[in-house]
């Protein structure tokens, strides 16, 4: 509004009206979602600090612990009188003690085969040649190194003994051997015995022991 006063014109600003829209104010999505991420990552980290359990904590009875629960006081609970873990039902004395009747069994429990010797072979490298040596004659590389020698396989009294001497020596140790059963599962214990057999025999083998159509061979070689 333009005004004259004393010849000056003067500008009389109109007052200042608050304004007014008939549409509410809106806040786009992202806007939205940016301004309470953080608020919302907050609140999530009080409320997982306020209800956290590590598993080292968690409700839980450790091996051999006492426990309050049993009259006893074990928390371990013994095994029930005549259970039997799922595949370790040993019915067949012959192939799980290496006896026969009660004694020392002659026999093996099945046919030892080509791919056998070659397993026992294996087995025999791994955990007994150490001390037997690679030959069986007991002066295995620990027997080298200050440790009591055990008695050569090629001795007669060894030479002699039934098969399932061995396996009992394998399974329950002897003198200063100590058992392997947990760590050799019978079968491979009977596949070791056979090799030792061989070994005896490769040893103490005589020419007739050799099949006619490989004798040509040997004495042609021994000449």
């Amino acid at each position: 509004m333009l005004r004259n006063v004393a010849g000056i014109v003067c500008v009389a600003a109109r007052p200042l009206r608050p304004l007014r829209s008939s549409r509410p104010l809106r806040f786009s999505r992202r806007f939205l979602s940016r301004a309470l991420a953080p608020g919302a990552a907050v609140v999530c980290a009080l409320l997982l600090g306020a209800c956290r359990q590590d598993m080292q904590v968690q409700p839980k009875i450790l091996p051999l612990a006492e426990s309050q629960f049993f009259e006893d006081g074990r928390s371990a609970r013994p095994v029930v009188a005549g259970t039997v873990a799922r595949g370790q039902l040993r019915t067949d004395e012959l192939l799980f003690t290496g006896k026969s009747n009660g004694a020392d069994a002659v026999q093996f429990p099945f046919a030892i085969t080509r791919q056998d010797l070659e397993r026992g072979r294996e087995r025999y490298n791994i955990y007994c040649s150490l001390c037997h040596g690679a030959s069986g004659d007991g002066q295995g590389m620990i027997v080298q190194r200050g440790f009591p020698p055990p008695p050569s396989y090629h001795i007669d009294r060894l030479r002699q003994a039934p098969a399932g001497h061995f396996f009992d020596v394998i399974t329950n140790g002897y003198g200063t051997m100590f058992s392997y059963a947990s760590r050799v599962n019978p079968q491979d214990r009977w596949r070791i015995v056979a090799y030792i057999r061989a070994l005896q025999l490769s040893q103490n083998g005589a020419l007739a022991d050799v099949p006619v159509a490989e004798r040509q061979t040997l004495a042609g070689g021994a000449q």
